[in-house]
């Protein structure tokens, strides 16, 4: 009796040898993209928070730029620049650089978008 069962136990793993090599490779492909995955997610994050700096530095430049170079003159004219300028670099130092989870940072970068474009076309 033992000999039937014997074959019968080699030949259900012939056949179920499909689904257990598939239930394998689904594991080692699912580890391999995780990794993959994880990896692209830092270089991308990398990548566009790089932009984002560049972008805020660049603002930062052009307003204190011309925060220097108006005149120190009380005409409503230079005195609404100076303000928007000062605005501007204030919220740049406000910008939470070092905090991604920060809720409202795309909010706050179309402001300081806002304020820059503001202060161009004065």
């Amino acid at each position: 009796m033992a000999a039937p069962s014997l074959g019968s136990d080699m030949f259900d793993e012939i056949v179920m040898a499909e689904d257990r090599f598939h239930g394998e490779g689904y594991q080692e492909g699912y580890a391999e993209g995780s990794h993959a995955g994880a990896a692209e997610g830092r270089r991308c994050g990398a990548l566009h928070g790089a932009k984002i700096g560049s972008e805020i530095g660049s603002y930062l430049g052009f307003a204190l730029t011309w925060q220097h170079l108006l005149p120190k003159c009380t005409d409503e004219k230079n005195s609404k620049k100076m303000r928007a300028l000062d605005s501007l670099i204030g919220m740049i130092q406000k910008f939470p650089y070092e905090d991604p989870t920060y809720e409202k940072l795309q909010d706050d970068l179309e402001k300081i978008r806002g304020k820059f474009k503001q202060s161009v076309y004065r």
